[in-house]
């Protein structure tokens, strides 16, 4: 093989000359041709850093201060900028980590695609344009002969980041650099997304670098593995043998990170008692609202929950399930169509102005993003300040000492609180977001995601910090997110959703093994696993998924039913299942009997399968 990629003692340093700090520290690694290799680490490890160094480039404040960087023939630290735009989007590529904030909104997708090829003269646009399109087909994109004259918001998150990897696999680069491409979907989307990019990477000989905190994404994609801190390289191997016997302890850290089941210790002594929040025959959507009060478009149909005192509930489903809307009816944001909630045995209104100060004050909410639900002209001390004096009166003394304990449930050091968001890591601004909403001394807390946007050894902490704040505090949560292994590590009960719809619900112990809904089956062998080889073989236990069709959103039929790998024709398209109750206590949507869904579940093929008289 031939080696295309050499670093060589990169060095980074950021700042104002003169009081410039060094933030990649002599770093250097090699590539063969048609290989692909890892950069992973916290966020802060400097693994964005040296891949934009790639691509002879520096974010804002920092400056490429030495080292030797090969792409090819090319040496990037050393050519004008006018030569690195020449190669950028041509002979190296880039894929970011939002696909939503690359594209232009007001160009169609095939446009964008062809653009960078056609500045660099690489054919003609009838030529560019039919390898657009053969890159859509090996990106298994629906409708590759039209899907590019969309626009960006008209396709999914995860058709829009294989859309990105077409944009930069059409000038056939030396290098493609993948910024943590999947790290923003659903796992399962991010199944799919992963399988098309190791497929085209492989069938086309590609030579990428792939950026990630996830080492369980990581072992389906690399061959070797850099393992970076503080802007140097800690480990560097091969794949296989950095998975089963990593040398260093902070590596050990990362892999014991990425096993959610067993990072975070179980709930104990803490006591739920009766119920605090109770949500009865629940319907809310948006649009316009017909004669009959119903919204153009239902996003939640008949929920049904109970929150009790002390307990921890997890919302698990895909984006569009309609875990987030339900978060936000139960915190006033949107005013339900049909349905009750009660709250502490006292009716809860629709909408903020309906609900007591009281009410408005012992449910509070922490956002997924705490970039955007932190003013970033604030200081921390100003930002927890605001609830403290408008729920308590607090000024003064009493004010500061409030904000001081504040930080120390959270576990940041005091002196944060004259730091503006801007100064702090992506864990600490999530902190600050969860004192926030702990200086209401809130009854219920609505997590919102709140890790998904996070590293997983930092997310890892938060899901620890949570855990004992609710065994210190009391305190309720109802926990959104899309990963079954983070809602089985903290959650007491969990409740999984499709399409609007409780599909299955019940304890965290019934969640160990099956059976299980058809779509609780898919989101449990949709979490990657830290082995190689897991992600040509995931699928086998939920077979092949057709697309979501228009059918399945009737409210006549199973919600799940396009979708769904045990379908029984004859019965679930055509009639709606009913609420039955599993052996194990557990509550599913389904046609089939636990029998049934054992069977499929471990791997045999029940002799009921088929047509349905």
């Amino acid at each position: 093989m031939t080696q295309l990629i050499r670093v060589e003692d990169l060095r980074v340093v950021a700042g104002d000359p003169g009081s410039e700090v060094e933030i990649v520290k002599g770093v250097s690694f090699a590539l063969e041709k048609g290989e692909v290799l890892a950069l992973i680490g916290e966020s802060g490890s400097g693994k964005t850093t040296i891949a934009l160094a790639l691509l002879g480039y520096a974010r804002r404040g920092c400056r490429l201060s030495g080292g030797v960087v090969q792409v090819g023939e090319h040496d990037m630290l050393a050519l004008s900028e006018k030569e690195l735009q020449g190669l950028r989007g041509n002979r190296v590529s880039y894929i970011a980590q939002s696909a939503a904030a690359a594209f232009n909104p007001a160009k169609k997708l095939l446009d964008q695609v062809v653009e960078g090829p056609l500045i660099h003269g690489l054919g003609t646009r009838a030529e560019l344009e039919a390898k657009a399109i053969g890159l859509f087909r090996d990106l298994a994109l629906p409708n590759p002969e039209r899907i590019g004259r969309r626009y960006p918001h008209q396709v999914s998150g995860g058709q829009l980041q294989r859309v990105m990897a077409a944009m930069a696999l059409i000038s056939d680069p030396l290098l493609v650099v993948l910024d943590e491409p999947t790290t923003a979907l659903d796992v399962t989307t991010q199944i799919d997304v992963l399988r098309a990019f190791k497929r085209v990477v492989r069938e086309r000989g590609a030579t990428a670098v792939y950026v990630s905190h996830d080492l369980a994404v990581v072992a389906q994609m690399a061959d070797q593995i850099v393992v970076l801190n503080g802007g140097q390289i800690l480990e560097q191997s091969a794949t296989a043998p950095l998975l089963k016997a990593p040398a260093h302890d902070y590596t050990r850290s990362l892999l014991a990170a990425a096993r959610p089941d067993t990072r975070i210790r179980p709930p104990c002594g803490i006591a739920e008692e009766g119920p605090l929040l109770t949500i009865t025959g629940l319907t809310a959507g948006y649009g316009n609202k017909n004669l009959h009060g119903m919204p153009a478009i239902r996003v939640l149909e008949d929920i049904d929950l109970t929150v009790r005192r002390g307990q921890a509930i997890g919302v698990i489903g895909e984006s569009g399930s309609g875990k987030s809307t339900l978060a936000r009816v139960v915190a006033g944001l949107l005013t339900p169509a049909l349905g009750g909630l009660t709250f502490d045995g006292q009716p809860l209104g629709g909408s903020l102005s309906e609900r007591t100060p009281e009410q408005f004050r012992r449910i509070q909410m922490v956002f997924q993003n705490a970039d955007t639900a932190l003013n970033p002209m604030h200081s921390v001390a100003t930002i927890l300040s605001r609830p403290l004096k408008m729920y308590f009166g607090l000024k003064g003394a009493a004010l500061q000492a409030r904000i001081g304990e504040l930080l120390d449930l959270v576990r940041l050091p005091r002196d944060m609180a004259d730091r503006r968001p801007n100064e702090l890591s992506g864990g600490q601004k999530q902190r600050v977001n969860l004192a926030r909403a702990l200086a209401a001394k809130p009854d219920l807390i609505l997590c919102d995601e709140v890790t998904s946007a996070l590293d997983t050894v930092v997310g890892a902490a938060i899901l620890e910090l949570l855990r004992d704040l609710r065994q210190q505090l009391g305190v309720s949560y109802l926990f959104i997110s899309h990963d079954i292994s983070t809602v089985r590590a903290l959650c007491d009960d969990i409740v999984v959703m499709y399409s609007g719809h409780k599909v299955h619900a019940g304890r965290r112990e019934s969640f160990a093994e099956a059976p299980y809904h058809p779509y609780t089956d898919l989101l449990i062998h949709s979490v990657p696993e830290l082995r190689q080889g897991w992600l040509e073989t995931c699928g086998a236990t939920s077979g092949e998924l057709p697309p979501i069709g228009e059918r399945a959103n009737l409210p006549e039929l199973c919600t799940f039913l396009n979708r769904c790998p045990m379908r029984i024709d004859g019965l679930c398209n055509r009639t709606a299942p009913n609420r039955r109750t599993l052996d194990n206590g557990s509550e599913i949507l389904c046609h089939r009997d636990a029998a049934d869904l054992l069977v499929t579940q471990r791997g045999v093929t029940p002799t009921s399968f088929g047509a349905y008289a």
